[in-house]
């Protein structure tokens, strides 16, 4: 007959509780479901064996963020082993809630480990009442430990997170759309607006960057005169643009305007340019990110697209697990069903249509190119969620393929096969990550080597003057006669000959 014990791991340690008449309360399930919320019942068949409390918050966190992952912690291996020690010679059983934690128990310490039958039930219970089955704690006390492991297990899962990295590029890509909304509105307003006062601005300055600067800039067309055109050709970059612009100022059909309108279109100008100066900036983070995250992706498709898969799987490891059939159709869900539901033609490319490989195919060859590039964006994002070192060398040598396949379709030119192109990848990173360390020693020695000669040039100063002090002594010697080492050497030759 084999003895029950079950774990229970609280916020304030782990607990051993025994089950009496085990065999007997697992045939009557169904009665121990209903007696579960009932004490004086409970407390009849489960009662505490041992108890190990946590000796810090730290050390609670640790065991906590092991049985997470089905590792099993010291703390807890020294406690059963301890435990079971004393029950050699019967025949034990361990009841547990995970099943991949009991794995681990069972190769341990070579306890049976159960997680089925009645042992949910139970620890069910156990979870209930446990401030009244464990002497010395109430549910106060119990409530605040579980608070602040709760909190601290939470805050250590967001500040690991595997998919920090990918957050930042979900935000900045739905931002950077955003934005490209944002500035097309308001730059039309501008035009608009600005529009009644010097309509032939719009036909010279076609750019909506130029157009608000240049509207910031000349502000009343009346006021433009000759002496501004070379600020002008700042703005323009034209210095027949700019020319023409204030040819057009002197003979403009706009009707007059007050001061506080002019005030308040320069505000609003002022506003769209700064607005398109931070999209130039979140652009270039975006492409920093992308490097850092997924460069084999990035090198690819370009960051943009790369970014949209990203954001729209929701995390660069999901994008690495879809297969390339739905890699190639992300972002056109809503035609898919819609042609499975009227049986109609699948499409044949979703957020991958941006990219410049599909435009420059022809109109046959769309959907096969789409095909071919989704498979090596699914190879490609694969590789930079599982890759330790990042490198861009696979995402160029799939650029290649994709460039080698496009010239197939237009020539005939016969591809590479894909498996020499990869060995020749797999030899080029190698190489690069054996390259990496020697650069970094050589960068470190010139760091040491400045620091050296920075410290010697402001702590020894007395030094340099003791030299520069034998440097004019050698010097007056010399001015005067023979130095002192060649009368030396002299010297001895003299000593030599009366020898």
């Amino acid at each position: 007959m084999s003895n029950l014990y079950v774990l229970y791991e609280h916020a304030a340690g782990y607990a051993l509780f025994s089950v009496k008449e085990f065999e007997e309360v697992s045939m009557f399930l169904p009665q121990v479901e209903s007696s579960v919320t009932d004490l004086s019942k409970f407390n009849s068949i489960v009662k505490l064996a041992g108890f190990a409390p946590f000796k810090t918050a730290i050390a609670a966190l640790e065991n906590i963020n092991a049985i997470s992952e089905g590792i099993v912690p010291e703390d807890l291996l020294h406690f059963l082993d301890d435990f079971f020690a004393k029950l050699k010679k019967k025949k034990c059983t361990l009841g547990i809630a995970d099943a991949k934690l009991g794995a681990a128990i069972t190769e341990s310490i070579g306890v049976a480990c159960s997680h089925f039958g009645v042992v949910p039930e139970i620890l069910r219970g156990i979870r209930f009442h446990f401030a009244k089955l464990v002497k010395g704690f109430t549910d106060k006390s119990a409530g605040v430990a579980q608070l602040g492991l709760g909190h601290s297990y939470s805050r250590a899962k967001v500040k690991f997170n595997v998919h920090r990295s990918d957050n930042m590029i979900i935000q900045s890509i739905a931002l950077l759309d955003q934005l490209d909304k944002d500035v097309n509105t308001f730059s039309m307003r501008i035009r608009e607006w600005y529009s009644y006062h010097f309509p032939e601005l719009v036909k010279i300055v076609p750019d909506n960057y130029m157009f608000a600067k240049a509207a910031k800039f000349i502000k009343d067309r009346k006021d433009l005169t000759q002496d501004k055109l070379e600020d002008l050709e700042q703005i323009v970059m034209d210095s027949a643009k700019a020319q023409a612009i204030i040819d057009a100022g002197k003979m403009s059909m706009g009707m007059d305007i007050s001061i506080v309108d002019l005030m308040n279109i320069e505000m609003f100008a002022e506003r769209v340019v700064k607005l398109s100066e931070y999209r130039k900036k979140l652009s270039t983070y975006l492409h920093n990110k992308m490097n850092l995250v997924a460069p084999n992706l990035q090198s690819l498709i370009g960051d943009q697209v790369g970014a949209r898969l990203i954001s729209h799987a929701g995390s660069l490891t999901n994008l690495a697990k879809y297969p390339a059939s739905t890699v190639q159709i992300l972002g056109a869900e809503k035609a898919l069903f819609r042609a499975l539901k009227t049986r109609s033609n699948t499409p044949k490319y979703g957020l991958i249509y941006h990219s410049s490989f599909i435009g420059r195919a022809g109109l046959k060859n769309k959907g096969r190119i789409s095909r071919f590039l989704a498979n090596k964006c699914s190879i490609a994002s694969r590789i930079d969620c599982f890759l330790e070192q990042p490198t861009s060398v696979f995402g160029e040598s799939l650029k290649q393929q994709v460039e080698d396949r496009l010239k197939f379709y237009e020539s005939g030119d016969v591809p590479r096969k894909n498996i020499e192109v990869m060995k020749e990848a797999i030899e080029a990173a190698g190489q690069e990550i054996a390259d990496a360390p020697q650069s970094e020693k050589k960068k470190n020695k010139k760091k040491k080597r400045q620091a050296e000669a920075d410290t010697n040039g402001t702590s020894n100063g007395n030094g340099v003057a003791v030299a520069g002090d034998e440097a004019a002594d050698n010097g007056n010697a010399e001015a005067d006669g023979e130095p002192k080492k060649k009368k030396k050497k002299k010297n001895k030759n003299k000593q030599a000959v009366e020898a």
